[in-house]
């Protein structure tokens, strides 16, 4: 797996324990600047419900050969809800210039009855930068 630098901008929690943490805002990757993409979908019918989830990747660089990252948690069904979470799929370019990602993977295991989902779909396209 290749290590791709990064460079941001570093914003102060603004507490002054030592269990503070800091949100890093990603400007560039590998020297390129970086882009997400909305994903949206709704898993598998499985124990008499199927759920919906909705979220953004993690940033990239653009112009290069990327995944990305992704994390959500699904809406609230029979009780419960369920974590998707995973790396895309490589960059599909698009006619027009941009391009988008597969992904597809299997929700964590929740509910009164333990089950998991099966989701797949595609992000929304990012624009050629």
């Amino acid at each position: 797996m290749k290590k791709i630098p990064l460079k941001g901008i570093v914003f102060e929690s603004g507490e002054g324990s030592a269990d503070h943490a800091h949100k890093m805002y990603v400007t560039a990757g590998d020297g390129q600047p970086v882009h997400a993409h909305p994903f949206t979908g709704t898993t598998s019918f499985d124990a008499g419900h199927a759920h919906s989830y909705a979220g953004t990747t993690g940033p990239a660089p653009s112009r290069v050969e990327h995944t990305h990252a992704y994390h959500a948690e699904t809406t609230f069904n029979d009780g419960h809800t369920h974590i998707i979470h995973g790396v895309t799929g490589p960059a599909i370019p698009l006619p027009h210039g941009g391009h988008l990602h597969y992904f597809e993977g299997n929700t964590t295991v929740n509910g009164s009855v333990p089950h998991a989902h099966h989701y797949s779909g595609r992000t929304g396209e990012a624009n050629a930068d």
